[in-house]
């Protein structure tokens, strides 16, 4: 089986909100949306960090961030577009910006076709949220992120 490392980023604005996507798998383009953080698979030569800065850019439009420590990692199997199965190794970076509205200019047409919205959200507000989010636990492992408290090693959750 295929391993895919992905960078996910856990964007911060300075009201301590986090930018999240909602969208849905390729494998299921008319199943169920769900919101999640930016990033995507690391290329072929990048390190972790260079994935993040690419990732932000290109889903984001933001150059000015401040990128900080991998605090969660998240492994499982996932089916990808013609049902192949991956293991995914998601390792979540957590990021500073001074927030305002993303620019979807840099999306290729498979986000623009599976993304349906992008926001910033409070922890309350993700807390109170209907739809699934990823990873899930999300709105309760923020307040120690947006208070600058970080694992001393990236700690293990779940894979759904």
């Amino acid at each position: 089986m295929r391993e895919r490392p992905t960078v996910r980023v856990v964007l911060l604005d300075p009201d301590g909100r986090v930018l999240l996507m909602k969208g849905r798998l390729p494998s299921a383009p008319d199943g169920p949306g769900a919101w999640f953080t930016i990033g995507g698979g690391v290329e072929a030569g990048e390190t972790l960090v260079q994935a993040a800065w690419r990732e932000i850019r290109e889903e984001t439009g933001f150059t000015d961030v401040a990128l900080g420590p991998v605090i969660w990692v998240r492994e499982g199997v996932m089916r990808l577009a013609g049902d192949e199965a991956v293991r995914m190794v998601e390792s979540y970076l957590v990021a500073t910006c001074p927030g305002g509205a993303p620019d979807r200019s840099g999306w290729d047409a498979l986000e623009r076709s599976l993304i349906d919205d992008i926001a910033w959200w409070t922890p309350a507000d993700l807390a109170a949220c209907p739809d699934r989010v990823f990873p899930s636990g999300l709105a309760r492992r923020l307040t120690d992120v947006v208070e600058g408290r970080y694992p001393e090693t990236p700690t293990l959750l779940d894979w759904p």
